[in-house]
């Protein structure tokens, strides 16, 4: 795969992460921000957006839940007004589904629908209520070969049935196969929507997933952020198949 300079990539993006006060949202927000990419990002805790957006000057942090469905148009309209378009949209928001985790027939239907509502219809409206904004991104940036992005984070936990991750794992199922359909179905209007899979990091929700794993063994999210970046800044610039990881299967890991 081609490597694109991120910085070149994102410099005056217009971009959207949820779930960007933890884990790998908050490095994904910390690393445009960095390059000089214009921000906004959606968390749930006020006190932390606003902890967050005083930290980084010309951040805007939404208030919001992504599997509200009374959010998702308040979202999708405080971004475009703050940012006047949208250039990238990130769904990294995340739900482990039932904690501790168990079997699918410990799961209640309440615990397998929260996590369908965070992984899959959650981004699917987000998305819908967004589809203006990116085609006239499409549009502003057709001629220079530029391509507006909605990039999902996936895991392997969509492709590999580990026993108790039920819920996570069906819905990151779903949320990757809504990936790959977006892209077929928006390519002729030149939006992108990829799949990236960050593997598993030291993150809040691992540590709730799997309280005993060796935090020395994760990766950092910052060093993952780098890579999803560059995976969308690969298909920013041209018509690069969606950024997998090359590692074999791990055992399952919380990646927001």
């Amino acid at each position: 795969m081609t490597r694109h300079p991120i910085p070149a990539a994102f410099a005056g993006a217009r971009t959207l992460v949820t779930g960007g006060t933890s884990g790998l949202g908050l490095a994904l927000v910390e690393a445009l921000h960095a390059q000089g990419a214009q921000v906004a990002f959606v968390a749930r805790d006020a006190a932390r957006i606003a902890d967050l957006a005083r930290r980084l000057p010309g951040a805007h942090g939404i208030a919001g839940d992504v599997s509200s469905q009374d959010d998702t148009h308040r979202i999708a309209l405080q971004a475009v007004s703050a940012l006047g378009g949208l250039d990238l949209l990130v769904h990294n928001a995340s739900s482990l589904g039932p904690v501790p985790l168990r079997p699918l027939a410990d799961t209640d239907c309440e615990d397998l629908e929260a996590a369908l509502a965070t992984h899959l219809v959650g981004p699917f409206r987000l998305t819908k209520a967004l589809l203006g904004a990116l085609a006239a991104a499409a549009r502003e940036g057709g001629t220079h070969g530029v391509r507006p992005v909605v990039l999902h984070v996936t895991s392997d936990a969509a492709v590999t049935p580990y026993a108790g991750w039920g819920a996570y794992g069906a819905s990151k199922a779903g949320l990757a196969q809504l990936s790959r359909i977006w892209d077929a179905e928006l390519a002729a209007h030149g939006v992108r929507s990829i799949e990236v899979d960050p593997g598993d990091m030291d993150t809040p929700l691992h540590a709730l997933a799997v309280p005993d794993a060796d935090r020395a063994a994760l990766k950092r999210p910052r060093d993952a952020a780098h890579e999803v970046l560059a995976a969308a800044a690969a298909a920013r610039f041209s018509a690069a198949v969606p950024f997998r990881s090359d590692e074999a299967p791990r055992a399952a890991g919380a990646h927001a």
